[in-house]
């Protein structure tokens, strides 16, 4: 009978601690992956924040960087305009206003 009592011991120790260790592994894998999901939103919050200085939302255009007033101006969230699309416009040669001054 104690023979018997071992066997079953030593066949269900296995399982057992497999088990337990698998469980305890899926714990620390969710707890990496909520660790990884926060820093994702820190990291696209902190692009959110660091938006250009001439950054701009226009009413009927949506959003744009560079001076609107420029008719070199690519009316883009993302290049400034077709001659200089990285900036700046205050120093750039080709400004050409769509302003008319009577």
């Amino acid at each position: 009978m104690l023979e018997i009592l071992l066997i079953l011991a030593i066949g269900i120790i296995p399982p057992v601690l497999t088990f337990f260790l698998r469980h305890r592994m899926e714990l620390r894998a969710q707890e990496r992956l909520q660790a990884a999901m926060a820093a994702a939103e820190r990291r696209q919050l902190q692009r959110l924040l660091s938006l250009p200085h001439d950054y701009q939302y226009v009413e009927g255009i949506g959003a744009l960087i560079g001076d609107f007033s420029c008719r070199h101006n690519a009316r883009s969230p993302y290049i400034r305009c077709a001659i200089n699309p990285t900036g700046p416009c205050e120093s750039c040669h080709h400004y050409e206003s769509t302003i008319q001054i009577s």
